[in-house]
């Protein structure tokens, strides 16, 4: 789905807080560079660290972030960073005038390819999980096991489901370590389960155990309902509720050509019928009920109260569970130190659990990123210090720096804690395994038929058209893999979206 604007509010939040951590980060290891081991009389080197998406103004970020701390302490190593994709390339050129040949979109992996193979390889290179499978089939990193065994590198202390699924993509290997990772869980309000006489949710819920305690839990009319479970801290669009559930699942609207729909049966269809169960027993919240209760302040004449949480429905106390990224423990801390200053400001006794898991694959539960996988180049010319340089980013005391970030967990287990003393299940974060990556020949097929985004926006209208009562589910499937085979079709004649305005519905963004 597309960055929404909170997204990107979100990501620029983060990598300012990141560049103030480093700051202070850095600052601890000024005062340890004394002790480095570097001579600044001996031959200087040249460490090459790739990343996938840079430009003049992030390259300050990721140095920030990655190698400065590194080269403060190796004054006899200068590190070059180098990108697999510039934004400021796509920023500035100008886009085809030609509806037939629209300006072609890079492919990241084949240009991270690049930066492993050709003429100046990287010795690092930073990558997200969703390539480290197929860069591991085309050999180009450097298995790490052997590294690991010569230097007595401990990872034991990682959390196990970051090492488990880097092996996944390494087919039970190690090829690539991280320092960090984000991860979700479900919050949930203790009052409002204490109140309605409902014991608690717990780690490892099912799906189905899960929506049965936000069923028992809602209750009350119109301002005053409290309503049992949230997909996110906003109102989302129930159809792609609908895709966000049904994730581990890995269920496909088309086949990985974009020829064929593959909405037409049994499991999509139980799919659509949990969430739609969720919104016609008014479980799950509407933009309508989240409007409602955003102006029941102004009930009766009153004036509306200052509050900076206003819409977030878990700390006003309308939801009662809710999937929320690690960060949202600074929303909940926040809240509750100004709520002491500010009575208008609302604030939740809380606690988290796992995000709950299905039947089919019980011991994944979502949403776990690993987005700072650190890998060496199977060609890099200095892979010695390319090894060092990964042990110097994922080891103990750089862990120990990085805890202090309030973004994002580090991958130690050690310097997991909750956050300013306060008492929560932090492993609620980390205990289940992540979805798999998406396939790469999805990611193509994306690249390629740029419209077939259209194909998925297809059934939302169906989706609303079951949710108001005028049309089952079974027809509104059978409808939706009828008119998107047609579309695909289309797309497969000319992948071009600008010549493809009547696919079925209107050409205006497209969805992923």
């Amino acid at each position: 789905m597309g960055t929404t604007p909170r997204m990107k509010a979100g990501t620029t939040i983060r990598k300012a807080s990141a560049i103030i951590l480093s700051v202070g980060l850095l600052t601890t290891v000024l005062a340890a560079c004394s002790k480095g081991s570097g001579d600044s009389g001996t031959d200087r080197r040249v460490l090459r660290v790739g990343f996938l998406y840079s430009n003049s103004d992030n390259e300050q970020y990721q140095r920030q972030q990655f190698t400065d701390g590194y080269e403060l302490m190796h004054p006899d190593i200068d590190i070059e960073i180098a990108a697999a994709i510039n934004y400021d390339d796509q920023r500035f050129e100008e886009p085809s005038k030609d509806p037939k040949k629209p300006t072609k979109q890079p492919d990241p992996y084949e240009k991270m390819k690049e930066l492993l193979v050709g003429k100046n390889p990287v010795d690092v290179i930073v990558l997200e999980s969703s390539y480290l499978k197929r860069a591991v089939q085309d050999n180009l990193l450097k298995q790490l096991d052997p590294l690991i065994q010569e230097s007595k590198f401990d990872v034991e202390d990682f959390v196990p489901t970051v090492i488990n699924g880097i092996k996944d993509a390494g087919d039970g290997n190690l090829y690539a370590l991280t320092p960090t990772f984000n991860a979700s869980a479900l919050f949930y309000n203790k009052k409002l389960f204490t109140d309605a006489g409902v014991p608690v949710p717990t780690d490892k819920m099912e799906w189905n155990a899960i929506f049965d305690l936000a069923k028992r839990v809602a209750k009350g009319e119109g301002k005053n309902r409290k309503f049992g479970f949230s997909f996110n801290r906003w109102s989302g669009d129930p159809f792609y509720d609908t895709q966000n559930y049904s994730a581990p699942l890995q269920l496909k609207i088309y086949d990985n050509k974009g020829e064929k729909m593959t909405v037409d049966t049994p499991q999509w269809a139980k799919v659509w019928k949990d969430v739609l169960g969720l919104y016609k027993d008014k479980v799950v919240p509407t933009q309508t009920d989240m409007n409602a209760i955003n102006e029941g302040d102004n009930a009766n004449g009153k004036e509306r109260s200052y509050n900076p949480f206003q819409g977030d429905m878990f700390l006003g106390g309308h939801v009662a569970m809710m999937i929320g990224g690690y960060d949202y423990i600074n929303e909940l801390s926040r809240a509750k130190e100004y709520s002491t200053k500010n009575k208008n400001i609302p604030s939740v006794d809380w606690d988290v659990v796992t995000i709950p898991t299905f039947t089919e694959v019980p011991d994944v539960g979502g949403n776990i990123y690993l987005s700072n996988l650190m890998a060496i180049n199977a060609k890099a010319q200095n892979s010695k210090d390319a090894w060092d340089f990964i042990q110097f980013n994922n080891s103990k005391e750089w862990a120990k720096l990085k805890s202090r970030s309030t973004y994002e967990m580090v991958a130690r287990k050690s310097f997991l804690k909750p956050k300013d003393g306060m008492t929560y299940n932090i492993a609620a974060f980390y205990t289940l395994k992540p979805v798999p990556p998406q396939d790469l020949d999805m990611d193509k097929l994306y690249r390629d038929k740029p419209g077939i985004g259209q194909v998925t926006q297809l059934g939302q209208p169906l989706f609303q058209a079951v949710l108001d009562g005028k049309k089952t589910v079974e027809q509104a499937l059978k409808e939706w893999q009828t008119q998107g085979d047609a579309a695909l079709q289309k797309i497969k004649d000319n992948p071009n979206p600008t010549d493809n305005p009547n696919i079925g519905i209107s050409s205006q963004g497209f969805g992923g």
